[in-house]
């Protein structure tokens, strides 16, 4: 893990962000003793304030004197995500002028661009550092980094290291760490307490789990969290091609932002009764697996007949999701990577979310404006409940079709929450590699949670 942000009065280098409007009252502002210099490297190099664009002003030693970077039209602060690789390694401190680009924003960027995975790596890079204010704002901001980076290597594990097993653990460490209590439930216990987690995953070498994390608090408020954590999902025998294959090692990325939330709702000691929930499976082929048309009972009582045993995820958190509301949270929310239809309605950067929570919507995008970290609500349509609908069960696990796929998942988990608000993230925990941030996984809406949690608990 490389945050690439501390927070120290070590002494750094300036870095100055400069927008394409603010190049000539950039240029006013240096220190006279550099004015002229900095003014002959802006005019040589036609410097506009273009982000991406860096610019080193040398010392009389070769050293660095100051670093400057273009902020575009100073609305975005992932511009400063290219930077850590951009720049000559060494700490920085910046040089904020447009105010949307706050320090701790660009800290969480630049953390964001510093991150490498190196686990299976024997060339090691060092990108530039970026020095921040101490203090608790400066803490925070390295809480949500550090928590980041540890979803991101959590869900770039390969399977084969990442599996039901290895996913489990990382959970009862996080738990242990805290002082939580965690319960983990396998064997013959799953198979009567939570039907369908096992028969999802119980074709796999490596059994399935059902991790149970509490803490916090017993008198305070209850949030309970809920992740799918597949760790690899061959679509079992309705099979993935090759290529959809491909990322199934991030299909236990819900399970990653559950435990990444968890994780800075411990860490800060938010006030608040916590409990965490991750049906941990792998969707594999063998004797065991489950088939088209199988009749499933789940843990709430309702019967499922299987029309595809690719949308297994949401099998596995109807039996979490009604875990979790037996525990009579006032705020239940879920991450899953359940639905290729999410993609291709919003794209990889926009994270859907679901509820009929209104209050609670505004709350999560108001966070996620503040973080950079746009969501998007997406509509609970109750018209789209009859493609749910089976003859020979309770329900279905897939709606009519193609269409509106990421909706009829939502609606099939709405069939197992009785939570007075809940609210479901259909995230993808991946993306290319754009703006200078590297390819492989990502987190979605996870600083909009966490900014509306602290809001309604602090």
């Amino acid at each position: 893990m490389t945050l690439g942000i501390e927070a120290s009065n070590a002494a750094a280098t300036r870095l100055a962000l400069v927008t394409r409007e603010g190049v000539d009252a950039f240029l006013k502002s240096v220190d006279p003793a550099l004015q002229g210099q900095v003014s002959a490297h802006v005019a040589a190099s036609g410097f506009k304030g273009e982000p991406g664009r860096v610019l080193i002003v040398p010392d009389a030693s070769g050293g660095v004197a100051l670093a400057i970077a273009g902020a575009g039209d100073g609305e975005d602060p992932f511009v400063c995500a290219p930077l850590p690789s951009a720049l000559p390694g060494g700490a920085y401190r910046l040089d904020v002028s447009p105010p949307r680009l706050t320090e701790p924003l660009c800290a969480i960027a630049w953390s964001d661009g510093a991150y490498r995975f190196n686990r299976y790596r024997r060339e090691i890079d060092t990108p530039a550092r970026l020095v921040i204010a101490p203090g608790e704002g400066g803490a925070e901001t390295l809480r949500i980094a550090a928590a980041t980076d540890w979803l991101r290597d959590l869900v770039n594990t390969p399977a084969r290291d990442m599996g039901p097993g290895a996913l489990a653990a990382e959970a009862e460490a996080l738990a242990l760490r805290h002082g939580a209590d965690v319960t983990i439930v396998t064997g013959d216990e799953l198979a009567s307490g939570y039907p369908l987690v096992d028969a999802v995953g119980r074709a796999a070498e490596d059994p399935p789990r059902f991790v149970e994390i509490s803490w916090g608090d017993a008198n305070a408020p209850r949030v309970a969290i809920v992740g799918k954590g597949v760790s690899f999902d061959t679509g079992g025998l309705n099979l993935k091609t090759g290529d959809g294959m491909g990322l199934m090692k991030k299909d236990m990325g819900g399970a990653a932002h559950a435990l990444a939330l968890a994780r800075l709702v411990m860490e800060a000691a938010l006030p608040v009764r916590l409990s965490v929930f991750l049906p941990i499976v792998e969707n594999a082929i063998g004797a065991g697996a489950f088939r088209p048309g199988d009749i499933l009972p789940s843990r709430a009582g309702l019967t499922i007949e299987i029309d595809n045993t690719d949308a297994e995820g949401r099998l596995i958190l109807a039996d979490a999701l009604t875990r979790a509301c037996e525990g009579a949270p006032e705020l239940l929310i879920d991450f899953a990577t359940l639905t290729g239809a999410a993609r291709v309605a919003l794209g990889p950067d926009l994270a859907p979310m679901y509820t009929d929570d209104a209050a609670l919507a505004e709350a999560i995008s108001q966070g996620g404006a503040a973080w950079a970290d746009p969501v998007w609500r997406m509509p609970l349509w109750r018209n789209y409940e009859s493609q749910l609908k089976s003859p020979i069960a309770d329900m279905k696990n897939t709606g009519d079709g193609p269409m509106a796929g990421s909706i009829t998942a939502a609606l099939f988990l709405k069939r197992f929450v009785s939570a007075p608000s809940w609210v479901h993230f259909d995230v993808w925990a991946w993306r290319g590699a754009r703006y200078g941030r590297p390819a492989g996984a990502a987190a979605c809406g996870l600083r909009a949670v966490w900014a509306m949690l602290q809001a309604r608990y602090r």
